[in-house]
């Protein structure tokens, strides 16, 4: 049977510093789709979606996370202008000092109620998804 063709994976985080209750962190994408976005990344063959978000947060952030919660699954085919990737987006707390790196050009401590513009992807759908767990505890609904 041939392998089927499929999504790819990719695990987001809204990181929670410790240190700025209330903030998040965006990074500003060093490549296309350039833009503001969430920490994040592709899933790596043999890493779990917790490991590669944890991993991609370091990487991209300088911060280690403790992940807390699944915030949902993200998964529109039109979500990636790069093609069709599925994405699983977690909220995590943060230790450590903010630092763009990697694939990140620049970082910023946020408002989650005032992003930047322009987001990059559906992460303004996300960022609404998460002040509304913010105010009920309600994980993304079903869409």
């Amino acid at each position: 049977m041939p392998r089927p063709v499929t999504p790819l994976l990719a695990a987001d985080i809204i990181i929670e510093p410790v240190s700025a209750p209330g903030r998040i962190i965006l990074i500003e994408r060093r490549n296309p789709p350039h833009g503001f976005a969430l920490p994040g990344g592709f899933v790596d063959v043999g890493e779990s979606l917790e490991q590669a978000a944890v991993r991609e947060a370091l990487e991209e952030t300088a911060m280690e996370v403790t992940l807390k919660e699944l915030l949902g699954c993200y998964s529109s085919p039109d979500r990636d202008p790069r093609g069709h990737t599925v994405s699983a987006v977690y909220i995590a707390s943060g230790e450590g000092d903010p630092e763009a790196r990697d694939d990140a050009k620049s970082l910023q401590l946020i408002d989650p109620k005032t992003p930047p513009q322009p987001l990059a992807f559906d992460h303004a759908q996300i960022l609404q998804d998460y002040l509304h767990y913010l105010e009920s505890g309600q994980v993304t609904p079903l869409r």
